[in-house]
């Protein structure tokens, strides 16, 4: 018999338990960074952390391997252990979002001010917090 264990992920998510006796998941090569985050995962979160898990691997039913892959070392890199974190980072990485907002588009919006803050102005905030 033959398992796809895409197939199977749904239910798992529903039965978490049964995560580490499922079958279709025995031959399942995955990179390392996938049973670091889980670990991390089921530490942080207890019982719950094996369902977040799940949806993490569900990713793969929309995204490539690689991109999960990827998304899951950069979170793992920046410390930002979760399902939420994974998949921000992997829609940021694929739909290349831009890290800045280019005010021209939009000349209805108040451009805002902003001065270059000196030594001198914490000193006087301090002064006054004193008084």
């Amino acid at each position: 018999m033959v398992f796809d264990p895409l197939h199977y992920l749904a239910l798992l998510e529903q039965k978490r338990r049964a995560l580490d006796q499922a079958a279709p998941l025995a031959g399942w090569k995955l990179p390392e960074c996938f049973s670091e985050l889980r670990r991390l995962l089921e530490a942080r979160l207890k019982k719950y952390g094996s369902r977040e898990c799940v949806q993490v691997l569900r990713l793969m039913e929309t995204f490539d391997l690689s991109e999960v892959t990827h998304a899951i070392e950069d979170a793992l890199k920046l410390g930002t252990i979760s399902f939420d974190a994974v998949s921000h980072l992997m829609l940021c990485r694929t739909e290349r979002w831009q890290p800045r907002l280019d005010m021209e588009n939009y000349p209805h919006l108040p451009l805002g001010q902003v001065h270059n803050t000196q030594a001198d102005d914490y000193m006087t905030l301090l002064t006054e917090a004193c008084a």
